[in-house]
């Protein structure tokens, strides 16, 4: 296991509510370190998206703070927040999130070409080859199902090679069969890369997979697994 990559120390997440102040993350602690694996489980409302939110820095908390690859979040505005995160990090949704207007290999060759990588296209075919979709380069997601799709998504959140890869629900759309797929895909590259995988998810034989696994009610953690 490498360095630290990502630290939270005492976050929390006060909201405003018709009730009043509503807590939905209290007093948070965790630290990851390269190449770890980390299952947030919980019920729905528990606080897991708000708190994978919060490790992206995609939102800011009500108190503590979290530092990814070197960077307290907290210090930098938002225009900084969206660097370390095009630098450092990757994301998988449960809905996808693939532009219907690009194919497969557009999709992934995205991020690459925003970065300015002159082998946007043959790192993309290389990693759709990689998750088993060398022939099916040109078909747009819609001549995708579903699994195929998440396999799409997969290869451009790794497309980067990020530090962290945060994934919400990346089974939670497919069949049991695919998801297994899906999870195999995602332990596999977590291994070659030594990237850092932290995934909320309902599927309990996904979590534990994972070398880490904390467990939320109410925005608490009242199960963590240190390593």
């Amino acid at each position: 296991m490498g360095a630290s990559i990502l630290i939270a120390r005492n976050l929390s997440k006060v909201v405003p509510s018709a009730e009043g102040e509503l807590t939905i993350l209290h007093r948070l602690s965790l630290e990851l370190r390269q190449g770890d694996s980390l299952a947030i489980v919980g019920a729905s409302g528990s606080g897991k998206s708000t708190l994978l939110g919060l490790l992206a820095g995609l939102d800011l908390p009500s108190a503590g703070s979290v530092t990814l690859a070197g960077q307290d979040l907290g210090s930098l505005d938002e225009d900084q927040r969206a660097r370390v995160r095009a630098e450092h990090v990757g994301f998988v949704f449960q809905s996808f999130q693939l532009l219907d207007s690009l194919n497969a290999l557009e999709n992934v060759m995205l991020p690459l070409e925003l970065d300015g990588r002159k082998d946007a296209r043959e790192h993309a075919r290389s990693l759709l080859e990689r998750v088993g979709l060398g022939q099916r380069l040109s078909h747009s997601p819609r001549q995708l199902s579903g699994g195929e799709q998440q396999r799409v998504a997969i290869a451009r959140a790794f497309a980067a090679e990020p530090a962290v890869l945060f994934a919400d629900e990346p089974t939670g759309n497919l069949d049991s069969h695919t998801g297994e797929r899906i999870s195999d895909l995602l332990f596999e590259l977590n291994q070659e890369r030594g990237t850092t995988l932290v995934l909320v998810t309902h599927d309990e034989r996904l979590a534990q997979r994972c070398r880490r696994l904390i467990r939320l009610d109410a925005g608490h953690l009242v199960m963590p697994l240190e390593a």
